[in-house]
């Protein structure tokens, strides 16, 4: 190797060297602040599971096709109170009742005077609505898959662990340390959008919120569980 060539070889050998050395410079800080990000978007999931005893807002909901179109629009108020006890009322565009109390899910259409039941714990196995309703074992039913922070907005990617839920996955966004978002994704590749606003939490509802009776002129679908009496 002339001498020229070899001047050439160690600029190019330094100038490598260099650029590889600003990328480890670039990459820890990098990596820290990514761990540290999902570090904290992991502590709002179990803050909101563990620590928010009751919920109550009110809520706007998208549904959007795998096109991106705007399917349809809803909107109403949300309560929810555990373990395991939660109200969905929908006023738009049509008026329907969610209620879960604890053993059962009813699902009544105003308009259509019908009554759907299921029971609970089989209905909400690995949905969204399992970690929002706080049961006991509501984490281990979800695998945590990353955070990130979008105008001061932390967003928290949570997979269910079961294949069969119906749901890819779900998006939490986190405001002030508080649930404002959420994004459902569901394996007909449609997405809900639920935005939360003047949310409080840890305030008392009252218990009859949770309670469901079936109106007189509304048909019933399916058999509820009934709680079993204590021994004597």
């Amino acid at each position: 190797m002339d001498e020229q060539k070899l001047k050439d070889w160690r600029v190019t050998r330094k100038t490598l060297s260099i650029i590889a050395g600003l990328a480890l410079m670039l990459a820890g800080p990098m990596t820290w602040a990514q761990a540290r990000v999902d570090e904290v978007g992991q502590q709002l999931v179990n803050d909101f599971v563990d620590n928010v005893i009751t919920l109550q807002g009110r809520f706007e909901q998208s549904l959007i096709d795998a096109e991106g179109t705007v399917v349809e629009r809803s909107s109403g108020t949300l309560e929810i109170e555990r373990p395991g006890r939660f109200r969905w009322s929908y006023s738009e565009p049509y008026e329907q009742w969610l209620v879960a109390d604890g053993l059962n899910i009813w699902s009544y259409d105003v308009d259509l005077a019908q009554v759907t039941v299921k029971p609970q714990a089989k209905a909400l196995a690995n949905t969204p609505a399992l970690l929002l309703g706080g049961s006991e074992d509501a984490l281990s039913q979800f695998s945590f898959d990353g955070s990130m922070v979008e105008k001061g907005t932390t967003w928290v990617r949570m997979i269910p662990i079961d294949t069969k839920s119906g749901f890819e996955r779900m998006e939490l966004g986190f405001f002030n340390g508080q649930l404002s978002r959420m994004v459902f994704f569901d394996n007909l590749e449609q997405t809900t959008l639920v935005a939360l606003y003047d949310v409080t939490t840890n305030e008392p509802i009252d218990s009859e919120r949770f309670e469901f009776q079936v109106p007189d002129d509304a048909d019933l679908v399916g058999t509820p569980i009934v709680a079993e009496e204590p021994a004597s």
